[in-house]
């Protein structure tokens, strides 16, 4: 079984799959008289129809016994979705490419420094959110509309992969 090694998360290696939502390195500008810094369009929300809509929401992710094995990714083709952490802690993100079913050898997982949100693409495969905290919350911020947005796959046995943080 294939160990998934620990990325931290860059810009750039993430870029494939998405948007990492952060300030470090972000084009900005002033606003409100100067007495703001507003880091403008730091990711693109995306929706597949002129009748979708872009909404909030928050979630309130468990841990998951690590080391974990994964055995599934989901993908949501009708829409982007981003996690921003609201607590500041990191969190794990494990994605693929676009595809008719995610590749296990393409597979890659990254770690957030506890700044960093990220936005995956509409049809980017990707885990469920990871946090590592024993619970934490997430704004989240994707697509509400007509039909299904959400695309699941299980791996066979011998796809499956170990993410272990501690390594």
């Amino acid at each position: 079984m294939r160990t998934l090694i620990i990325e931290p998360l860059t810009k750039e290696a993430f870029a494939p799959f998405g948007d990492v939502i952060e300030t470090d390195g972000s084009d900005h500008f002033m606003i409100n008289n100067g007495s703001t810094m507003r880091f403008h369009r730091l990711a693109t929300v995306e929706t597949a129809t002129p009748d979708d809509k872009a909404i909030i929401s928050i979630f309130r992710a468990d841990a998951l016994n690590m080391p974990l094995t994964v055995s599934m990714l989901e993908r949501h083709p009708l829409g982007s979705q981003a996690f921003i952490p609201l607590l500041g802690n990191p969190f794990l993100v494990v994605v693929a490419p676009c595809g008719d079913a995610p590749e296990p050898e393409l597979t890659r997982a990254f770690i957030t420094n506890g700044r960093q949100g990220v936005n995956y693409h509409r049809g980017v495969w990707h885990h469920p959110v990871l946090t590592i905290e024993k619970r934490d919350d997430f704004l989240v911020v994707d697509r509400s509309g007509s039909g299904n947005n959400c695309d699941e796959h299980f791996f066979e046995e011998s796809q499956k992969m170990i993410l272990d943080p501690h390594l």
